[in-house]
């Protein structure tokens, strides 16, 4: 991979880098590969499951996804709005051959994506992909179903009501006497969040579910948390949790107002289950981007951890095979391995409620024992992040900043896999280094021009 497919999907400006065509072709693709590949069944009919986000574009690459199906023979099933996660729980449980979500996550609105899983409900094989590009390159051509061969399209938001259900069986724990507060990002939890949180009891508070098709992630949800951390102090809030465009991230908030990101959920509920003897092998998976201050703190209570590239594909794949049962990143993307193969946003909200209530203590309390270290990412545009990596000086500066640090702190250059950025990552004893360490790299990226507008 990949000149369409990064680390989360195909994702891009609509119909600008990612196109109506674009889609329409890996609908055509999926509805013949999936037929082709069961072609010794006799009148085989792939089945695939579609959800989307709330912005403007995503009903127009959603008619494309299905253009593309039908025409080549498949079933599309429609679940419109909701999370990624649901899609990937609905696609293994009810026997579809493939789920599709749309979504560009966090991005602004303009921006969307097409994301492709497997009958597990996991992101697509690599093999897969390869194909489906090949396929939006023109290097082969499929044949069109005919006749009563044309497939059809089935309305599905039952779909959605299933994992609804689903959620609510996963709460052990009711949560009356809460007062919760929920951003859902004017995004896809708009749909069911309040709803299961209500059922399960919590007097719940909700802003931003109110969207309009351009409002995702407007300075709301996760990646605005600063909302979220004045509304939890304004209402006298017990938590409140956050959620990106399309729900399969969660950063929380304590009841101080202060930020719990993926790292404090990582060592909340890693400890949580370490202490009721559910942490398998006793190991939680994190990427490269996580804190100094989590492993120190993982240090501290005699929990082990392993690194993985960022990504939440990759957490999952190593959790996958070695058989571990909790992972994440630092965003948020915290995933539970006895329940799902994704980051899901509502489910980890709901995890974090079972570990206050479990514990009998509030979050802030549940996150202290996390010295988080000061840290910055700065980001640059580049015309090719591969040229940035393996350049001698960039290199060379970033040596000269890891040495500096020592073992108080790291830097990390990085490339984004969703977007043509450098992201450089400083972690230092005081902020001020930080800003003046990433500052050096990016200066000498800038000077070897690799920087673009």
């Amino acid at each position: 991979m990949s000149r369409y497919f990064g680390t989360d999907g195909f994702r891009g400006e609509a119909n600008k880098d990612l196109t109506v065509e674009h889609a329409y072709k890996i609908g055509r693709f999926l509805g013949w590969y999936y037929k082709e590949k069961n072609k010794d069944e006799d009148s085989y009919i792939p089945r695939i499951v579609i959800g989307k986000d709330t912005r403007r574009s995503s009903y127009m690459f959603e008619y494309s996804l299905v253009s593309g199906i039908t025409a080549s023979g498949a079933e599309a099933f429609l679940v419109h709005v909701t999370p990624t996660p649901s899609i990937s729980y609905i696609t293994r449980t009810e026997d579809f051959d493939c789920g599709i979500m749309i979504s560009a996550s966090h991005n602004p609105y303009y921006d969307n994506g097409i994301k492709v899983m497997n009958s597990n409900g996991e992101k697509m094989e690599d093999k897969v992909i390869d194909e489906i590009e090949a396929y939006l390159d023109g290097e082969f051509e499929i044949p069109f179903a005919k006749r009563d061969e044309i497939g059809r399209t089935v309305d599905y938001e039952y779909g959605r009501d299933q994992y609804v259900e689903y959620l609510l069986s996963l709460a052990t724990k009711s949560f009356e006497g809460y007062r919760i507060g929920l951003d859902c990002s004017n995004g896809s939890a708009s749909s069911i969040a309040k709803k299961v949180f209500d059922t399960l009891g919590a007097k719940t508070f909700v802003i931003h579910n109110e969207p309009n098709g351009t409002n995702i992630n407007h300075n709301c949800g996760s990646t605005h948390i600063e909302v979220l951390q004045k509304f939890v102090l304004e209402n006298q809030l017990d938590a409140g949790f956050a959620y990106d465009g399309d729900a399969d991230r969660c950063i929380a908030v304590d009841e101080l107002g202060n930020v719990i990101n993926g790292d404090g959920i990582l060592y909340i509920y890693g400890r949580y289950m370490k202490e009721r003897g559910r942490l398998t092998n006793n190991t939680v998976v994190t990427t490269v981007m996580s804190n100094l201050g989590l492993y120190k703190a993982f240090d501290e209570i005699g929990i082990r951890y392993e690194q993985t590239t960022v990504g939440d594909k990759y957490v999952y794949e190593n959790m996958l095979a070695n058989g571990h049962r909790l992972g994440g990143e630092e965003s948020g993307h915290i995933i539970f391995g006895q329940y799902g193969a994704t980051g899901d946003g509502i489910l980890t909200s709901l995890k974090l409620m079972q570990a206050m209530i479990g514990r009998g203590a509030p979050l802030s309390a549940l996150a202290a024992p996390v010295k988080i270290y000061p840290q910055i990412v700065k980001n640059i545009k580049v015309s090719s992040k591969r040229a940035v990596k393996e350049d001698p000086k960039v290199r060379e500066e970033a040596e000269k900043v890891e040495a500096m640090l020592g073992d108080q702190g790291r830097i990390i250059v990085r490339e984004s896999g969703t977007e043509p950025v450098i992201r450089v990552m400083v972690e230092a004893p005081e902020q001020q280094l930080c800003e003046a360490y990433a500052s050096q790299v990016i200066e000498v990226i800038r000077a070897r021009g690799f920087e673009v507008e």
